[in-house]
């Protein structure tokens, strides 16, 4: 069931743990006080629809906490997962009125909605607003040309290590934490999901993930706790320059 709207969720731009990568990073006071009077939070168990493609979405939003997948349905019934949305990740598409993709909850999910005809007001408004809209869709599409290459040209043990690097590197972002040092992060997402995306068998992940941990790439307690003791030997795993960007 979707719960109450006004549920678990920070109340205040100031105190939202993604207020500095969000859509209203460089909003001032002024600026917030105005997204205050436009926003609700919405709050999703993991397996619940957020939306389905081609519905009307009044709405749109950024993750505040949690994980959910982006699908797409093909007429016969098959099924892709297509991207994953991050805490800080933004949902929705102003001036379009249906959704893509199924947005679907892997984990519990906390989102922080604008309703949409404001929000699209506000970024006429407001240009900065629309400008960290651009740069954050510019990482979207540099990130799904990331994933073009994960998908086509790694191996299992590349596509594993690199997925594990990005939300490595989404989370130590988030907490404002730098990337010296061992990064510890749980795992928001099951083998199954993982083996989902990454068009892996479950076998093949399980038996990766057991790889890496044996190597010493990774540290595991349980299935989700992860510790990445020294993220460039992640990186050269994943097949990367150690040296290169942070990935957005």
């Amino acid at each position: 069931m979707l719960k109450d709207p006004k549920a678990t969720g920070p109340q205040s731009c100031e105190d939202c743990p993604i207020r500095h990568r969000a859509v209203c990073a460089r909003c001032e006071t002024d600026e917030l006080e105005k997204l205050e009077d436009i926003k609700y939070y919405r709050t999703f168990e993991a397996g619940q629809t957020v939306i389905w493609a081609g519905d009307p979405m009044d709405f749109v939003g950024s993750v505040v906490s949690g994980i959910a997948t982006l699908t797409q349905t093909m007429e016969d019934g098959r099924r892709q997962m297509v991207g994953l949305l991050l805490p800080s990740d933004f949902v929705g598409r102003p001036g379009r009125d249906g959704a893509a993709y199924d947005v679907v909850a892997t984990t519990d999910l906390v989102m922080c909605c604008f309703r949409k005809k404001p929000f699209e007001k506000m970024m006429m408004e407001t240009p900065h607003i629309a400008q960290r809209l651009l740069e954050m869709t510019l990482d979207e599409l540099d990130a799904a040309r990331e994933w073009m290459l994960i998908l086509g040209r790694k191996t299992a043990r590349e596509k594993i290590a690199s997925l594990l690097s990005i939300i490595a590197r989404r989370d130590a972002t988030l907490q404002l934490a730098g990337m010296r040092g061992p990064l510890v992060f749980d795992l928001p997402l099951t083998r199954e999901a993982m083996s989902d995306y990454l068009g892996l068998t479950l076998e093949t992940v399980s038996r990766q993930m057991s790889a890496l941990k044996r190597d010493g790439v990774i540290e595991l307690e349980g299935k989700r706790h992860v510790t990445i003791p020294d993220l460039p030997r992640l990186l050269e795993e994943a097949g990367d320059d150690a040296d290169g960007g942070m990935m957005a």
